[in-house]
C-alpha cells in the first residue's frame, strides 16, 4: 500500500487589501535547511495532521501552520486548488492550496529551521523575483482568480 502514500500539505495564499486597493500575499522564505525548495519564497503552510474525527481538517491546519510559522491569524479560508509533486528527496505529496483573509498579526519567522524571512507581495512584485518558483505563482495567480470570481 506504501506505492500510493502521499505526503499531505496545505498551503496559504494569506491575501490582504492594500491602501491603493490591490491586494498582496503573504510569502515565506523558506529556509536553507529545508529538504524541498530551500531558499526559495512559496506560501506558508505544512503537513496534514490531524486528530481523528476532526472537523474542518484542512482550514484547521492551515490557520494552525500559519500561526506556528509567522505568527498571522487567518478568518475566512478558501479552497483553491490542489495536485501533486514529488519533493527534493522523493517523497510524493499531494498539496492542497487555501486563500485566507488576513486578520491581524505581524508576520516574522516563529520556526527559523522552516521560514528565514517573510514578504508581503503583490503579484507583480511576485512575478519580478527570480527567487519564485512557477508553482508558487500559479497558486497566487488561482487565489487571485476565486477572488474575482466572487
Amino acid at each position: 500500500m506504501d506505492e500510493y502514500a502521499h505526503v499531505v500539505n496545505v498551503d496559504g495564499a494569506v491575501a490582504r487589501a492594500r491602501d491603493d486597493g490591490s491586494t498582496e500575499y503573504l510569502l515565506v522564505e523558506r529556509s536553507a535547511e529545508e529538504d524541498h525548495a530551500a531558499g526559495l519564497l512559496g506560501l506558508p503552510g505544512g503537513k496534514f495532521e490531524p486528530e481523528p474525527g476532526i472537523d474542518h481538517a484542512v482550514e484547521t491546519t492551515v490557520r494552525r501552520e500559519i500561526e506556528e510559522e509567522i505568527g498571522v491569524a487567518v478568518g475566512d479560508v478558501e479552497y483553491v486548488c490542489s495536485g501533486t509533486f514529488e519533493t527534493d528527496t522523493g517523497h510524493q505529496c499531494l498539496n492542497v492550496v487555501t486563500r485566507c483573509e488576513y486578520e491581524g498579526g505581524e508576520a516574522h519567522p516563529r520556526e527559523p529551521e522552516e521560514v528565514a524571512a517573510v514578504h508581503w507581495l503583490t503579484r507583480d512584485d511576485l512575478r519580478a523575483r527570480d527567487d519564485v518558483p512557477a508553482f508558487t505563482e500559479t497558486y497566487v495567480e488561482r487565489a487571485t482568480t476565486l477572488a474575482e470570481s466572487e
